[in-house]
């Protein structure tokens, strides 16, 4: 076992996927309540990467897979976004032959390997007795597989796609909504000054909340999201229509990374996957900028409009967290805690119909979460959809 004084207990904490901003709040609250009710928390870097990378040995340097922390490091990180203990999309379960760790090659040679016997050893090696992953549903997919093989985890959900199965609400989310409505007003200026249809492409995989809620809240004209293949045509006459009764003639579109054309697939910049099988997406902005500049004299008597085309990308991701990410990963750090100290694991902290809760881990991993099309968008007019606001979740269409 590594050299580590072990008292109440031991804490294990990482973040898996992409940043946002919310994760060093979370990563302090955790911290700061353990140490005050008797527990060492270990920061565990780079992802599900540093349970790998361990050595089990005194006197190997394992400062770049874990660290111990203090009320002093966390502080200092609390209030700023990314997260300090580095992130990384490896998948233990999954990893590719030049991807095993050196001291593990001889033992492991594969083109893909199961790592996970190792994972349990580090744990177990660390003294960790409970630990707690933040992540989407792809991190956190490869807790439940630790917690079928008798790891105590207990789960925070974070993605701005807001796609994590179980919970109304992941950790940053709002920071992204807020960033994306503040991007596009402020690009407003340079659409309305040049009269033409405004393109922006933004985050959204496999769901288009982070499309629909800015778009509901009056920041675009039109969404297109994964979870409806769109006509390019009917999109661009909608969005000429737009600018014309716009008197400032111009119009705006968001477009989910994910988002496709009728009879098409999603759009990838090339054919590589990572570990946990997704190709990178990116492309779909362009195509549709250019669609609609080609197909636009159609609606336009003649005449062609212009567009500019901007991917918002990781101007969302980055910067500080805003209120609501600043407040709920304090509160789903502290659940965390609240669970581990009645002995409680293989749950998921959640938000659900305003209220701070628990439920089982492997919801992450039983179901999916999307845009209910026939409750939230309107198909023909390609803009969401909504009737009455009465008993809605704060963010409308996160509960089903």
């Amino acid at each position: 076992m590594a050299n580590i004084k072990k008292k109440k207990g031991v804490i294990g904490i990482l973040t898996g996927g992409g940043d946002v901003p919310g994760l060093n709040p979370a990563i302090r609250a955790v911290t700061i309540r353990a140490i005050r009710e008797g527990y060492q928390v270990i920061g565990i870097r780079h992802g599900w990467a540093g349970t790998i990378d361990i050595i089990r040995s005194k006197k190997a340097d394992n400062s770049n897979s874990f660290q111990i922390l203090t009320e002093e490091i966390v502080n200092k990180a609390g209030r700023t976004g990314g997260t300090f203990l580095h992130s990384s999309r490896t998948h233990p379960g999954h990893v590719s032959k030049v991807n095993v760790p050196e001291h593990l090659q001889s033992k492991y040679h594969d083109e893909i390997n199961d790592l996970t016997p190792e994972v349990v050893k580090n744990l177990d090696w660390l003294g960790i007795d409970y630990l707690i992953p933040i992540g989407g549903d792809d991190t956190l997919s490869y807790g439940v597989r630790l917690y079928k093989e008798g790891i105590g985890v207990v789960a925070i959900p974070k993605t701005m796609d807001n796609d994590v199965p179980g919970t109304d609400y992941c950790i940053g989310f709002s920071t992204c909504v807020t960033r994306t409505i503040q991007m596009t007003n402020s690009l407003r200026t340079s659409a309305g000054s040049h009269e033409r249809i405004l393109v922006l492409e933004v985050f959204g995989r496999y769901a288009g909340f982070t499309a629909m809620l800015p778009t509901m809240a009056g920041a675009a004209n039109r969404c297109v999201i994964p979870e409806y293949k769109f006509d390019v045509e009917k999109l661009t006459e909608l969005l000429v229509q737009d600018r014309f009764r716009n008197p400032s003639k111009y119009s705006v579109v968001l477009v989910s990374e994910g988002a496709m054309f009728e009879g098409s697939d999603m759009i990838f910049q090339n054919t590589e996957k990572d570990a946990y099988g997704h190709m990178k997406l990116g492309g779909i902005g362009d195509l549709v900028s250019n669609k609609i500049k080609e197909l636009s004299p159609k609606f336009n008597n003649g005449r062609p409009v212009n567009t500019i085309n901007q991917k918002l990308g990781y101007l969302v991701r980055g910067g500080d967290p805003d209120a609501i990410d600043s407040i709920v990963p304090m509160a789903y750090g502290n659940l965390a805690l609240d669970l581990i100290m009645k002995g409680v694991h293989g749950r998921l902290v959640v938000l659900k119909n305003g209220r701070y809760d628990n439920v089982p881990i492997d919801v992450v991993t039983s179901s999916k979460k999307f845009v209910n099309i026939d409750k939230y968008y309107n198909t023909d007019r390609l803009r969401p959809l909504y009737k009455s606001f009465e008993m809605q979740p704060l963010f409308i269409m996160t509960s089903e």
